[in-house]
């Protein structure tokens, strides 16, 4: 009862419970449209008579679209309204959905797609601002805990609905699914727009096109370099493998030189690159990415463990993932309460350890134990992340003034695309190295141990980052909170 009054307190007000609805409809929508949807590609390959590999695509072009748009969404909300930005973002998003789910061929799916990654930018990267406009930094653990225990309930849910969908309706039923989903949203965002007083934090002033275009081609190279968009065997160590990945990472490189080059030379830059400079802002970004590195090492080891360590379907990847999933149902609720009010330095780093034993114990132990005790492995690595998201975020916002909330929370879920590229690249990478060319030569039990050692030598590489992550966290002394002048205690702006 008295977690549940902690919370009241922070619903204390019309404005502050509208915002909230809002966020949580939304994340759950746009959460629902990304992770689980990678469960219908088998049935959009047969049906547009595809093969897996290109049907893939169908999660390239949403994640594409988000991860390299989502910080101009985030600069676009200070300009226009990070409200505004926000429901256009929900309208899209849902627009997208529908229109997929009309897809006459493989073509059109993939642009409507890409559309929905546009509207999920738009979402995504103005929620953080909109969040940190309207609670104060002593609030913002419990604050942000909300939306993301919506979100997790969203995968949550859409692995079990989706499941159903594919074995009894079909796969357009998914993204039929969105269309309830998006008019919830709709109709939840719509009293954000009608809150005055939103502050816009970049009306004037030239737009930088230059470091725009430069800034969205290097974090597209570098969502590409991590996808497997070539020919033959999915891998990072084949001869067309290296030809993709190594182009590919060279090409991040390069536009990212050029790009801190040219904005070393602009007035207005599209990145303020002296924000680097504050010490909190940036170590917390750096824990971010590994955080979010560890959560695609999970989700690209775990399937390849279940499928080609077990030799189980597609459905057993579920049965492992799904417990995972659940501790985001009620942990963040806990881990944001405890943190308004302790605000403890320690737990941070505690829980990228948590995460760090949890993908030690699954490298070293899967194969050894008997397949229904695989979630127990990947327990602690549940219940750390469920903690880690929740504080990380509120103390990233809590780093910088509330003039730069737009510029902090784009660059939460930057962080957050290039953490997920550096995780499937680096736990597959690992993974390869240690497979020989011929494995699919080989006999079941001797495929098998080599999947193990690959497993064992992609956990180690995983965790020493990880733990670099927490050295990090535990080094990072955190602000107790931002000036009193720069958190608005009950604001009744969205964003303002």
């Amino acid at each position: 009862m008295g977690l549940l009054s902690n919370y009241r307190e922070v619903l204390d007000t019309p404005a502050r419970r509208q915002v909230m609805l809002a966020l949580c409809s939304t994340f759950l929508l746009v959460q629902v449209a990304s992770f689980p949807v990678a469960l219908a590609l088998p049935s959009i390959a047969e049906d547009f008579l595809i093969d897996v590999e290109t049907a893939a695509w169908v999660l390239v072009a949403e994640l594409l679209a988000l991860g390299a748009t989502v910080y101009l969404a985030a600069k676009l909300g200070d300009r226009y309204g990070h409200s505004r930005i926000f429901f256009y973002g929900i309208v899209i998003t849902t627009l997208g959905a529908v229109a997929a789910a009309f897809a006459m061929d493989f073509t059109q799916l993939l642009l409507f797609r890409g559309v929905q990654g546009l509207g999920a930018a738009l979402v995504t990267g103005n929620a953080n601002a909109i969040l940190a406009g309207n609670f104060s930094a002593e609030e913002r653990g419990r604050a942000f805990a909300v939306p993301i225990t919506a979100a997790r309930f969203g995968t949550f849910v859409g692995l079990i609905a989706f499941a159903i969908f594919l074995q009894w309706l079909g796969w357009r039923y998914i993204f039929f699914s969105f269309i309830p989903l998006g008019i919830v949203a709709i109709w939840s965002g719509l009293p954000l727009l009608r809150q005055k007083g939103e502050e816009r934090l970049d009306r004037e002033g030239p737009v930088d096109f230059g470091g725009a275009f430069l800034f969205i081609g290097m974090i597209g190279a570098l969502i590409l370099s991590g996808l497997h968009l070539h020919p033959g065997e999915e891998s990072f160590t084949s001869g067309d493998a290296v030809s993709w990945h190594v182009p590919m990472h060279i090409a991040s490189i390069v536009l990212l030189v050029a790009f801190i080059i040219y904005e070393r030379r602009v007035k207005q830059p599209f990145v303020d690159l002296r924000q680097f400079k504050n010490r909190h802002f940036s170590l917390a970004l750096f824990s971010n990415t590994t955080f979010h590195l560890s959560m695609l090492a999970i989700m690209t080891l775990v399937p390849i463990l279940v499928e080609n360590g077990f030799g189980y379907g597609p459905l057993f990847v579920i049965y492992v993932l799904l417990p995972h999933q659940s501790m985001g149902l009620f942990v963040p609720i806990l881990a944001g309460w405890y943190y308004d009010r302790y605000r403890p330095r320690l737990l941070r780093p505690i829980a990228l350890c948590l995460i760090a034993l949890g993908i030690f114990l699954m490298g070293m132990f899967a194969l050894k134990i008997p397949f229904w005790v695989m979630p127990f492995l990947l327990f602690p690595a549940s219940i750390g992340t469920s903690i880690f998201n929740t504080i990380n975020n509120a103390v990233i916002m809590n780093s910088v003034g509330n003039e730069h909330r737009g510029f902090a929370s784009g660059m939460i879920e930057t962080t957050r695309q290039v953490g997920h590229t550096l995780g499937a690249t680096v736990a597959a990478s690992a993974l390869g190295l240690v497979l020989p060319a011929g494995i699919a030569l080989l006999s079941e039990a001797e495929a098998q141990d080599y999947y193990f050692r690959g497993l064992q030598a992609s956990a180690v590489v995983v965790v020493w980052i990880i733990l670099a992550g927490a050295l990090v966290a535990f080094n990072h002394r955190v602000l107790p909170s931002t000036p009193k002048a720069e958190a608005p205690q009950s604001s009744g702006a969205a964003g303002g």
